[in-house]
């Protein structure tokens, strides 16, 4: 049995892959912890796994804090430039407390303090990625948040996206001051890059998304492991499936799922108001998850209805199409359920995620700046008129379903642990 530590920062999208692997380690006899943002110390406890507090720590009630780091402009700088590498300490105080005599230590995309815990203790390390934007691969180039137009320029040559990106690690670079000052008072190396070239593990990551929506790229690192999306749905705390929405699915045909996924979904505008129009302009059942932190939208009745959760696994395969953010937790829960999607993306991975969705096939986008009833009205219109959507979907569902990401990262995991038996961590 070995004890491990999984660490996250970020909403349920980041932390959800992180349990499911959790969980699978567990049933196979080792101690596991997630260390995470006291916010999530409940909903982890009750799965059953360990929990360390490991700041930052966030107040989802603070709704402008929230608005700013969802925003496609400045949502990065918010979250990287000030909220983690403004202070780097706390995070790395939390995290070398949490991993205290563990034998491996798992991260997330966002856990700056990674490295440099490494470094210190000489814990064995693998790193995750659960998006594809992660990889910045000049060969599958993503689309930054600020600028979805960037997806028209995807036929430039390797060259052009090197470029290109090398200009954005200038510009990102300049918020690692703080972190630059932190690694030295640590008497560690400051020349390192915590959120492009210095994130990966040299021993083992993990691309823990499909194959479907990001392929292996040549300028992956070597040492990527892909398994496929790591699914956990809330089964130990919020998994059961509300009875008045399982009757209401039960009594007709299958509607259309609005949802925002976990974070998304605190700052929604009138998402919510303009979906239930729009159903109504066309005629269809629908169902709005509209979230714990909001009051049910007007217009609900016998034919569209709210509810504040529902799990996804249950839910979406009963969907004729879901209309969603594109957050990559929930793009994963779509695409495995094999049903089309309309999205409506804010920032980070979302526009990336959408656009890849979109280029299969299966999706359409709206901005969210031009998000009403009548742009969803249309672009429904075209996704249910169009069986091309559903049996692409369909298609991609199929495979989503045999990856079987979660086994074979806790395979990895295994794997390395046994590796480093033999030959011991520099």
């Amino acid at each position: 049995m070995a004890s491990i530590v999984l660490a996250t920062f970020g909403s349920l999208g980041d932390l959800h892959p992180k349990i499911a692997i959790g969980l699978e380690l567990k049933n196979r006899g080792h101690n596991v912890t997630i260390a995470a943002m006291e916010y999530y110390r409940e909903k982890i406890a009750l799965t059953g796994l360990n929990f360390a507090p490991m700041a930052p720590h966030l107040d989802p009630d603070n709704r402008e804090l929230v608005k700013d780091m969802m925003d496609a402009k400045k949502g990065t700088e918010e979250i990287l430039g000030k909220l983690l590498l403004g202070d780097p300490r706390p995070m790395y105080d939390d995290f070398t407390a949490a991993v205290q005599g563990s034998d491996l230590m798992v991260t997330g995309e966002v856990v700056i303090a990674a490295r440099s815990v490494w470094e210190k203790t000489g814990i064995k390390w693998v790193s995750t990625s659960v998006a594809p934007i992660s990889f910045m691969s000049a060969y599958d180039p993503p689309v930054p948040p600020p600028a979805p137009w960037f997806e028209n320029l995807r036929f430039m040559p390797a060259g052009f996206h090197r470029f290109v990106f090398s200009v954005a690690k200038k510009q990102v670079g300049k918020w690692y001051k703080p972190y630059r000052e932190f690694r030295v008072g640590e008497g560690l190396d400051p020349d390192h890059d915590p959120i492009f070239d210095g994130k990966f593990s040299p021993d083992l990551h993990l691309a823990i998304f499909s194959k479907v929506i990001g392929p292996p790229q040549p300028d992956w690192p070597p040492h990527v492991v892909q398994t496929g999306f790591c699914f956990y749905d809330g089964q130990a705390d919020m998994g059961a499936m509300p009875v008045g929405l399982k009757n209401f699915l039960d009594a007709g045909e299958p509607p259309i799922v609005f949802t925002l996924g976990s974070a998304a979904v605190m700052d929604p505008r009138d998402f919510f108001d303009e979906s239930v129009k729009a159903a109504n302009k066309l005629g269809r059942r629908a169902v709005l998850l509209y979230g714990i932190f909001n009051e049910p939208p007007d217009g609900l009745n016998d034919q569209i209805v709210g509810f504040d959760y529902a799990p996804y696994s249950q839910i979406f395969p009963r969907a004729a199409c879901i209309v969603h953010q594109g957050g990559v937790g929930t793009t994963g829960q779509v695409l495995r359920a094999g049903v089309p999607h309309l999205i409506m993306p804010y920032g980070h991975d979302q526009p990336d995620n959408a656009a890849r969705c979109r280029r299969l096939g299966v999706a359409e986008i709206i901005s969210r700046e031009s998000y009403t009833a009548e742009t969803a009205r249309a672009m429904l219109t075209k996704i249910l008129g169009d069986k091309s959507y559903a049996a692409k979907a369909a298609s991609c569902g199929e495979i989503v379903r045999s990856e079987g990401g979660t086994a074979l990262a806790a395979d990895a995991i295994e794997k390395l642990l046994e590796w480093h038996e033999i030959r011991p961590l520099r």
